[in-house]
């Protein structure tokens, strides 16, 4: 079973010879873990994802969550399967030990979160949004609102929500209407409607704490309006007991094509005017912190992602190693045996192409958790200081490119399934499904793309961009000493400075026409996480070349794999960005200018 959740030999290769996450155990805060704990909790997430969640999340989806107007039920495996995972200790695995944590490295806690969510994508986003949640009180929160809120959600007696989305602001956080009316006891009044509120209502923990964006009336317009407040579903006396029933009303649920086991909601605050929420942090300040939840759901957005396509990689791989149909274009005798499809050049392309999609984006994801790593712990404030300010540019990639991509693996494993694979007897029709709602998930790619060349790019004079590419050269240089990898190296050194030029055109026409520079923003993204990976898959090539030297015939095999999949990703992949570059240096008008009416 867990074969098929990801490849465990990747998993490693990933954290311990491109990442060296082992080398954190030689600072404070990790001291007391080894290479040997780290396995052991993969080893403890493997088993609990393998014999807890992947057992029903085809149950799940065919049995979704029901409201019948007083309360919501669903499948009872999923209480069990978040049961196992919180007696086993990963809601709180990154915090202090005196939090009831592990201290684990961010490194490792997602690596092992990404084995929940490829075993079950739609249980696994119950924890992760409370750990969110849980991370931001933590970082936020007053010391009160931490000893009543934060202790009970690490302990998984509390689950936890973001409540952002209001049906008439959509992704406009700006034209939220959700109302917080101060009262004389420091507490407010929330009244409004959230919607596509994942999680907002089930009966799976003692009580669901929801931070929720509202404006204090008298408050500056827009965005700077904006306050973040802690609601719970039943109000936390001061002792840690539970209160009476909060004011927050489960208007419906949605039912999507896919994550079916995670209840959707419509949630109606304040209905009765005794809707009770807590202030977090200062008045209209709440957008800043509410991103620190947000930038972390994109990067497990992004996982997420990339564990479906891995996922429907490993059921096509598995199933064109077995399926036998056809012969070689070269062979003449219609007598002879047919070869498994996996013989067919074609096919493997399709599994070439998933191979270099869903390896690459669960090294970025990981890169992305390394970051955090160095952002908290490094010994060096500039060290520390530089990775924060990676991770800002890598983050609307990490969300944007597995959504876009590892849903194209997705597409290609159920091709190479043949007509299989649009039945629901075989999984990847379902894991499609699911990776589908994640181009939507935290932002579009449009909102992604935006964020990127808006800002990300030529926030502090370009210093994000130009330490990218720093980090870029480094590793065309180590690159470059390697033979098999020298047209590599020349390739990425191209393409850093392509990515360069066009961002100075942009940046130029930012000043002059902001509107025709951001126009086809998409397109920018596309180019620059095509780049970035082109960077990733390098790094892991050098990775590769220091491994080649042992003996050992299967570590061979995988090392000589990843070696295709970067060839393949410089030979098919990269090259897509040439005619983007053009079209992005042009300001392309053609869906500017197009008009309403020609529709």
């Amino acid at each position: 079973m867990t074969a098929r959740i990801i490849n465990r030999r990747d998993l490693e290769f990933v954290l311990f010879e491109l990442l060296d996450t082992e080398s954190l155990t030689a600072r404070p805060r990790f001291a007391d873990h080894s290479r040997e704990t780290f396995l052991a909790a993969l080893d403890t997430a493997e088993a609990i994802a393998a014999e807890k969640f992947a057992t029903h999340t085809r149950k799940a989806d065919e049995n979704e969550p029901q409201f019948d107007g007083q309360r919501v039920s669903m499948i009872p495996e999923v209480k069990e399967a978040l049961q196992a995972f919180i007696d086993a200790g990963f809601m709180a695995a990154a915090h202090d030990y005196d939090l009831g944590g592990m201290q684990l490295p961010v490194t490792m806690t997602q690596a092992c979160f990404s084995l929940f969510k490829g075993a079950n994508v739609s249980t696994s986003g119950y924890p992760f949004l409370t750990i969110g949640n849980a991370n931001v009180i933590r970082r936020f929160g007053s010391l009160a609102q931490q000893e009543k809120y934060l202790k009970p959600l690490l302990a998984g007696r509390f689950f936890g929500t973001m409540a952002l989305t209001e049906p008439q602001a959509g992704s406009s956080l700006s034209d939220i209407a959700t109302r917080a009316e101060p009262n004389a006891d420091g507490s407010h009044s929330i009244t409004g409607n959230k919607i596509f509120i994942s999680a907002g209502d089930h009966d799976l923990s003692e009580n669901i704490v929801h931070l929720v964006l509202a404006k204090i009336p008298g408050g500056p317009p827009g965005v700077k309006g904006i306050s973040l407040f802690i609601v719970p579903k039943f109000r936390v006396n001061d002792d840690g007991t539970l209160g009476e029933r909060n004011d927050v009303q489960l208007a419906g649920l949605i039912h999507k094509m896919g994550y079916r086991g995670t209840t959707s909601t419509m949630l109606s605050f304040g209905e009765k005017g005794q809707c009770r929420g807590e202030l977090v942090g200062e008045p209209h300040q709440g957008l800043s912190y509410m991103f620190h939840m947000m930038n972390e759901a994109r990067i497990g957005v992004g996982m997420g992602a990339v564990m479906l396509g891995y996922r429907g990689y490993l059921a096509a791989l598995d199933y064109a190693r077995e399926r036998p149909q056809g012969r070689h274009p070269a062979s003449k005798n219609p007598q002879s045996p047919q070869v498994r499809i996996i013989e067919h050049a074609d096919v493997r392309r399709m599994l070439l192409a998933q191979k270099a999609y869903v390896e690459g984006g669960y090294a970025l994801c990981l890169t992305c958790a390394r970051l955090v790593d160095e952002q908290n712990s490094a010994p060096d404030e500039t060290a520390r200081r530089e990775a924060g300010l990676l991770l800002d540019l890598l983050t609307p990639i990490a969300k944007s490119w597995p959504s876009q991509w590892c849903l194209e693996a997705n597409s290609l494993a159920i091709q190479v399934h043949g007509g299989y694979g649009y039945t629901r007897e075989y999984p990847v029709e379902q894991y499609y499904r699911d990776n589908r709602l994640n181009p939507i998930h935290e932002g579009t790619h449009g909102i992604q793309g935006l964020d990127l060349l808006g800002r990300k790019v030529t926030m502090q004079e370009g210093a994000a961009l130009k330490l990218f590419g720093r980090e870029v050269q480094k590793t065309v240089q180590e690159a470059g000493s390697v033979p098999q990898l020298q047209s590599h190296a020349l390739a990425l050194g191209a393409a850093i400075t392509e990515v360069a030029v066009t961002t100075r055109t942009l940046a130029d026409a930012l000043g002059r026409d902001g509107d025709a520079a951001l126009a086809n923003s998409s397109v920018y993204l596309e180019m620059f996480g095509h780049t970035v990976l082109a960077w990733i898959w390098l790094r892991q090539a050098v990775a590769v070349s220091r491994g080649l030297t042992f003996k050992n015939a299967a570590d061979e095999d995988f090392y000589r794999g990843k070696l295709a999949a970067c060839r393949y990703f410089f030979q098919w992949e990269l090259p897509k960005t040439q005619p983007q570059h053009a079209l992005l240096r042009a300001l392309e008008p053609t869906c500017r200018e197009m008009r309403n009416e020609w529709f």
